[in-house]
C-alpha cells in the first residue's frame, strides 16, 4: 500500500511464458498488494507460468482482443477492493520498478491518471523502438494534442496508472476490443477532466517483445484520428459518440475554438 491506498497491478496477458516471470520478478512487491494476469487465450504456457509464481490468473476461453482483456483486467481489480490500478504489459518491455513512482503519483492525490511516457528522456530509439513507429508516434500524438487540446508526450504508451475513480466513471465498454482502447480511455479521461500526469520509462524492444504489424499499426492509426475527431465534434456539440456518451460535457466551443457560455 502506499498512503494507505491498495494497489492492484493488472497484466493483459497473449502469449507471454517468455517474459512473465522476470517481469514479475522486477514488479516492487513491497508495495504491490495484488498482481492479476488475465489470459487471452493463449496456446502456450502463460497460465501454467503465472499460476506457478502464485499470480492470481484469469483466463478468457476465446480471445477477446488487447481492449477486451483490459476490460476484464479492470472489472477484476475493482472488485478485488483496488484504490489504485496499474496496467503493466507481461513482455517486460515497460520498466515494473517505476510502479511504485507511478501509483505514488496517483496515490498522493495530485494526478488521477499517470502514463510512462516512452517519448520523455529521449530514451525510444535508443531501446530499440523502429524508426517508422518512432515517426508514426510522433505524428499521431502532435495530431491528437491538436484536436484534443492537451500537450501529452504521447498519446500510444501502454504503461499506465489509474485512480479507483478513473475506472469506475469512465464508460469503458463502450470502448474497442482492439489496440485502440488504450487510446479511446485516455481521451476520455482528458473529456471528463481527470488530473494526468507523466513519467519517464525506458523501455526495451526485443523478439520475445509483443509487437503488432504494419497493416495492424495503420489500422491501429486510423482509429487514433477517428476517436480524436470524434472527441473534438462531442465538444462542439456537434456529435454524441457512444465512448463519450456518459462523460461529462464542458462549456460548448464554436469551431474557432472559444467558449460558448451556457444559455
Amino acid at each position: 500500500m502506499l498512503h494507505g491506498q491498495k494497489i492492484v497491478v493488472v497484466m493483459p496477458a497473449y502469449h507471454a511464458e517468455k517474459t512473465l516471470e522476470a517481469c514479475h520478478a522486477a514488479i516492487p512487491h513491497d508495495i504491490v498488494d495484488r498482481v492479476l494476469l488475465v489470459d487471452d487465450a493463449s496456446d502456450d504456457a502463460t497460465v501454467a507460468v503465472a499460476r506457478a509464481l502464485g499470480i492470481a490468473t484469469h483466463r478468457h476461453p476465446a480471445n477477446r482482443g488487447y481492449g477486451g482483456n483490459q476490460k476484464t483486467c479492470y472489472a477484476l481489480a475493482l472488485e478485488e477492493g483496488a484504490d489504485i490500478v496499474v496496467m503493466l504489459h507481461p513482455d517486460y518491455q515497460y520498466e515494473p520498478r517505476l510502479i511504485t513512482a507511478m501509483a505514488a503519483m496517483v496515490a498522493s492525490g495530485v494526478y488521477d491518471v499517470v502514463i510512462g511516457s516512452r517519448i520523455l528522456g529521449n530514451t525510444a530509439i535508443a531501446g530499440g523502438m523502429p524508426r517508422y513507429k518512432y515517426v508514426f508516434n510522433r505524428l499521431l500524438t502532435a495530431a491528437q494534442n491538436l484536436l484534443v487540446g492537451s500537450m501529452l508526450s504521447e498519446f500510444h504508451t501502454g504503461y499506465r496508472a489509474f485512480s479507483r475513480r478513473v475506472l469506475e466513471q469512465l464508460p469503458l465498454a463502450a470502448n474497442s476490443d482492439d489496440f485502440v482502447f488504450d487510446n479511446q480511455m485516455l481521451v476520455q479521461a482528458l473529456a471528463a477532466g481527470f488530473r494526468i500526469g507523466e513519467i519517464s520509462c525506458p523501455t526495451r524492444y526485443f523478439p520475445e517483445a509483443s509487437e503488432i504489424n504494419f497493416r495492424r499499426s495503420v489500422v491501429y492509426g486510423l482509429g487514433v484520428l477517428r476517436t480524436a475527431l470524434q472527441f473534438r465534434l462531442w465538444k462542439w456539440g456537434l456529435a454524441q459518440p457512444a465512448i463519450f456518451a456518459t462523460v461529462p460535457r464542458p462549456p460548448a466551443e464554436d469551431p474557432a475554438g472559444k467558449a460558448t457560455p451556457p444559455p
